[in-house]
């Protein structure tokens, strides 16, 4: 039986977020690029005028001045869609973030294609790939609010460049409150020894109810959450991979160079083991994200397909 989950946006709790920090972090300011609303920092623009700065659709001067605020010792969370958060600037990220590896956050929304009825100029597939090149950042996907939350968090209190991908539509819940985020480290979700499924962002969700399904047919899967892409929990991807035989990674982002490039990496170097992908395999269209995701094959019953062409690969 499938779970029914609550429905939560990660864009607003990512604004109300920085609201509860700015007391504990006095040198907290907050970029925008002309999507202030969409991403929900017009609630600290509103609030904090004096530590707010937008620069409307130059998201290249957006990032340079960000990495100069970073450089004067303020702690910058730079904030747009992913399209033009690390498309854009991708040569400023590289030059004046990366590679002084400034004290620089940036809070992408709209990643994916759960940007929905924007249409495909706006599909973010790419953003994982891109800033996962570049040496010195930490890369985190949360999988729902009570991550998000915790992660943000964490991003202030860290140094050096953090990006941190976010989404459009409301997404599933699958923590409870009480859940501790642990930088760097993946979560197991849920035991298994039959299969792993590895994923990151929306389809920690999607591969929980594909679990759910591969145990109804009497396979027993383990679930990982890997919110931290880079540095990636290397550990826990060798064992996944060591115990049970066979591994799945999931992933709303394009096949290559996200979270399934990277699991094949570890697994390859490490202990070889049959490796099959869910990921999108290019731009889609405008629609509803729920349709998307159908469309697109980010779906429980895909994973629960892959994971069954990886046990049958099994030596």
């Amino acid at each position: 039986m499938v779970a029914q989950r609550k429905m939560a946006s990660t864009r607003q709790i990512y604004g109300e977020t920085l609201l509860e920090m700015a007391d504990s972090f006095p040198d907290l300011v907050v970029l925008g690029g002309d999507l202030n609303v969409s991403v929900f920092t017009h609630l600290w623009r509103d609030k904090y005028p004096e530590r707010f700065f937008d620069f409307g659709p130059a998201e290249q001067n957006l990032v340079g001045v960000g990495a100069g605020l970073a450089a004067s010792g303020k702690v910058p969370f730079v904030s747009t869609f992913s399209v033009f958060g690390v498309g854009r600037p991708f040569d400023q990220l590289r030059v004046l973030v990366s590679q002084p590896g400034l004290n620089f956050k940036l809070v992408c929304t709209h990643a994916g294609i759960l940007t929905g009825e924007d249409g495909m100029s706006a599909h973010g597939i790419e953003d994982l790939s891109l800033i996962c090149s570049l040496p010195s950042f930490t890369v985190i996907s949360p999988a729902d609010t009570v991550e998000t939350v915790q992660a943000v968090k964490t991003a202030a209190s860290e140094d050096g460049p953090f990006y941190i991908r976010l989404s459009r539509a409301a997404t599933p819940v699958v923590h409870e409150d009480d859940y501790q985020f642990e930088l760097g480290k993946a979560e197991l979700m849920r035991e298994g020894n039959d299969v792993t499924i590895i994923a990151t962002g929306v389809m920690v969700s999607v591969s929980l109810d594909a679990a759910e399904m591969l145990e109804a047919q009497g396979l027993q899967a383990r679930v990982l959450n890997v919110h931290t892409l880079k540095p990636v929990d290397e550990e826990a991807i060798v064992a996944a991979a060591r115990e049970t035989g066979a591994v799945v990674s999931a992933e709303e982002h394009y096949f290559h160079g996200g979270l399934g490039s990277i699991v094949a990496q570890v697994v390859g170097g490490n202990h070889p083991v049959p490796v099959e992908m869910v990921a999108l395999q290019g731009y889609s269209e405008s629609a509803k994200a729920e349709e998307l995701m159908v469309k697109c094959g980010l779906t429980a019953e895909k994973v629960k397909d892959a994971a069954l062409k990886a046990v049958s690969r099994k030596q």
